[in-house]
């Protein structure tokens, strides 16, 4: 699979879209945890030059994106990719890839064109990633329990 955020362009109007999908993914599971927040926060910062707590919090605020609706914002195959990809991400941020969230990202994955076999690589590329961020821990147990959550 290519890497993890290949180099293009984003636009405002696809940021911020691509924020509101995050919000809407993140409290998919009944809470919007603080964690999720930040990576949103940083995502948006990253791709969009900075971020104010005024816009971070309309985007918040604002009323989740139908899949038809984020679909049409994000008409790049590309960017729909790394919505995609960002939203699996997200979703293991608090060690749990509930049920909600995995039925909305797909739900999403399917007005954007990405198949259930693509999405599937998707995640299973997000597990890999994660887990490789833990390699260099020297506490195995620790990193078998966090396997273990990000696999359940």
């Amino acid at each position: 699979m290519d890497d993890l955020y290949p180099e293009i362009d984003i636009s405002q109007s696809e940021a911020e879209a691509i924020a509101r999908g995050l919000f809407a993914v993140a409290r998919a599971d009944g809470q919007l945890h603080e964690r999720e927040t930040g990576v949103i926060a940083q995502f948006y910062a990253d791709v969009a030059g900075s971020v104010s707590p005024a816009v971070l919090g309309d985007l918040e605020r604002s009323a989740r994106p139908e899949p038809a609706q984020l679909a049409a914002e994000l008409s790049r195959p590309e960017v729909r990719r790394i919505f995609i990809r960002t939203a699996v991400l997200l979703a293991y941020v608090d060690s749990k890839y509930s049920p909600g969230e995995s039925k909305l990202i797909a739900d999403y994955a399917t007005a954007m064109g990405i198949s259930r076999q693509d999405l599937a690589e998707i995640e299973t590329f997000a597990r890999e990633f994660l887990m490789a961020q833990l390699a260099h821990i020297k506490n195995i147990d620790a990193v078998v329990e966090v396997a273990k959550k990000l696999e359940g």
